[in-house]
């Protein structure tokens, strides 16, 4: 049963593994590299991992043709959007959010590797489906 507090623990386990890409590449390299080594650290960790997720743009309950594609889905529950930016404008926080109104998703992560510490530019967003599911 999916919960807040799974969900919460699999987020755990997503930032852990960013921490570890960070702390072994550092600062200042492509976003696809990150990209590349979270998705293989995230599989180590036992997550199921799915890159360059396309997603169909419905807009008033028709498919017009339209799609999005998502840098990372963890375990069908998380979008992981990844930068590697100077600065995080309010932009890519919108963007995530647009994504999971689109996908029915419970939580976000918004992960900026070009920075000194990711935890301080980590930007973490649930919706309304998150707050429906059970805490426990």
């Amino acid at each position: 049963m999916i919960t807040q507090k799974s969900i919460n623990e699999i987020s755990y386990k997503i930032i852990g593994c960013a921490i570890e890409v960070h702390k072994h590449l550092g600062p200042g390299l492509l976003e696809s590299v990150y990209e590349s080594c979270l998705i293989d650290e995230m599989k180590s960790a036992g997550l199921l991992v799915k890159s360059q997720v396309y997603v169909p743009v419905i807009y008033k309950g028709k498919d017009l043709g339209g799609s999005l594609k998502l840098d990372v889905l963890v375990n069908d529950v998380i979008i992981v959007e990844l930068k590697a930016v100077e600065q995080l404008i309010p932009l890519y926080k919108a963007q995530l959010l647009s994504y999971l109104k689109l996908t029915l998703k419970p939580k976000g992560l918004l992960i900026n590797f070009h920075c000194e510490n990711i935890k301080e530019y980590l930007v973490s967003l649930v919706t309304e489906k998150f707050a429906a599911l059970p805490k426990e």
